[in-house]
Order: structure tokens, then C-alpha cells, then sequence
């Protein structure tokens, strides 16, 4: 593996005295999709900013594109596509009008009329911003985000607010630009489907560090939440979380004389090894 397009360590964000990002470690490889996972509030934003170029850190140190985003100039800045939380600009504009003024400003810009197609904005070419749904006005956002051609793609809660078919919509379009395009993504959610459909890595931000990445299977092992363990005892059923089920079944085994009766052994999904890892958090941030 080459050198990370995202490389951060111990990046730290103070406002007076509450500090927001506590030491946060991250790599980002050339071709992935990695989702920064976390509850509201946990500092996601506030690190991609960084990553951005759009927010001075306190302290730590970071390389995008081989440039710290600080002192990253114009040249630097068109190699990154940014897709923001919420874009109210330029109600009036057409959108084929908006999109072909962006492109204006890169060298080799995308083809408007190709990249409209792609996301299913053709139909839309002629209409005001402000008259698109949501759906449309996010695919809108990422076209404004690619026509430069970027070698990296921010998207910042792409999702939120989003309904069910928009979601869906949304998804497909963000694993086409992976896969056909080849595009490095990086992406904040607090969604735990979304990112486990999208990324090839899930890093968890809770209490303003990275706990955990790895891949969505790897990550339950990784955090070892506790597995359930469910048997049949004098005709009641009976359970028992235990970070080691297959221990608990061999001394249930060993009680019983031979088989359990309904032995059951649940492992742990993602979504519980998640909020596992956030309680657990919290409850540290509460004992401090």
C-alpha cells in the first residue's frame, strides 16, 4: 500500500476549554470508501472540516493529498470534491446553468451534459435548483462535487433527511463513483446501515477520538461485544451475554452431562458491537 490520501494523527480540536477531537488517528487508502461512524456530536464534522482545508486545528498532524489542508492552496483544492451537510445556493440558477459555471473554473472539468446523464439529472437540465426534490438536489451535490474530476470525494451526512427511495437512490450513486469511477471516498454518517453498505472501512468517532475501524464484518470481533447464549433449564429458558459463548457452552455442556437442551449461541452484530462501544464511552466520559 502506498502513502494514505488521508493521513491524521492525534488531531486535536479545542473551543475555550471543551475539546471536541481528543487525539484522532485516521488513514484513508487511494480507491477506498471509508465512513466515519458516530453518534451526534461526537466531532465527525468537525474532523472532515479539517481534513477539508475549512477549520484550523488545535494541534495533530495532517497530509491530504500529500498537503496539510491548512496551507493547501488552489492547485490543491481542485483535487478535492466537498459535498457540505446542507447547500441552499443559487435557487434561481438552471441547473445545467450552475453545473457548467463550476466546471468553468477546473482545467479539465467533466463533460455537463455526460455528468447530468450519469446522475440522472438530464430530465432536470433546464429546472431551477430550488425547485428539485431532495433526491435530486443531493445527486446534484455530488455532481457539483465531481466535475473537476476529483481524486477525492467529502461527503458530510449526504443522507439526512433523505426518505427511504432517495436514500436508496443516493447509495447506488456513491458505489457507482467507487467502483466505475474509482473515486476515494470518505463519508460521516451517524447511520449504521448506510455505512455498512457503502464502506470498504467503518471508523467509529465517540468522545472525540477514533475507537475502532476495520472492515463492517471485522468490527464486531474487533470490539468484542459480548455474544448471547441461550439454553433451556427446567423447563424456563435462560440467557447469558459473555464475551466467551463457546466457553459458557462447553461448562453448560459439562452441567447437562451431554446436550443442551435449545442451546442457542447469538454473536454479536455490528449494529450491537456499536452501541456497545458508544455506551461504553459514555459511561467513561461520565466517570471522568
Amino acid at each position: 500500500m502506498g502513502e494514505p490520501v488521508v493521513r491524521a494523527r492525534d488531531v486535536r480540536m479545542r473551543y475555550g476549554r471543551a475539546e471536541v477531537l481528543r487525539g484522532v488517528d485516521l488513514d484513508v487508502q487511494a480507491g477506498e470508501v471509508v465512513a466515519l461512524l458516530g453518534p451526534n456530536g461526537a466531532g465527525k464534522t468537525t474532523t472532515i472540516e479539517i481534513l477539508e482545508g475549512f477549520r484550523p486545528r488545535s494541534s495533530g498532524e495532517v497530509a491530504v493529498l500529500g498537503a496539510d489542508p491548512g496551507k493547501g492552496g488552489d492547485r490543491w483544492r481542485a483535487r478535492l470534491g466537498v459535498v457540505l451537510q446542507n447547500w441552499q445556493d443559487h435557487p434561481r440558477w438552471g441547473v445545467r446553468q450552475l453545473l457548467a459555471h463550476i466546471a468553468a473554473y477546473y482545467d479539465d472539468p467533466r463533460d455537463v451534459d455526460e455528468l447530468l446523464e450519469v446522475m440522472g439529472l438530464a430530465g432536470q437540465a433546464g429546472q431551477a435548483v430550488g425547485r428539485l426534490s431532495g433526491g435530486q438536489r443531493r445527486r446534484l451535490d455530488v455532481a457539483l462535487g465531481i466535475v473537476g474530476r476529483p481524486e477525492l470525494l467529502f461527503l458530510d451526512e449526504p443522507t439526512s433527511g433523505f426518505d427511504p427511495e432517495a436514500r436508496r437512490e443516493f447509495h447506488g450513486l456513491v458505489e457507482r463513483l467507487a467502483r466505475d469511477e474509482g473515486m476515494t471516498v470518505l463519508l460521516t454518517t451517524h447511520d449504521l446501515a448506510e455505512a455498512e453498505r457503502l464502506a470498504d472501512r467503518i471508523a467509529i468517532l465517540v468522545g472525540g477520538a477514533v475507537q475502532v475501524c476495520g472492515t463492517p464484518s471485522g468490527l464486531a470481533s474487533v470490539v468484542r461485544a459480548a455474544s448471547e447464549v441461550r439454553w433451556t433449564e427446567d423447563g424456563a429458558p435462560r440467557a447469558e451475554r459473555t464475551s466467551d459463548p463457546s466457553g459458557l457452552a462447553y461448562e453448560l455442556h459439562r452441567r447437562f452431562g451431554g446436550p443442551v437442551p435449545g442451546l442457542e449461541v447469538r454473536r454479536p452484530t455490528l449494529e450491537q458491537s456499536y452501541l456497545d462501544l458508544v455506551a461504553g464511552a459514555a459511561a467513561e466520559g461520565r466517570a471522568a
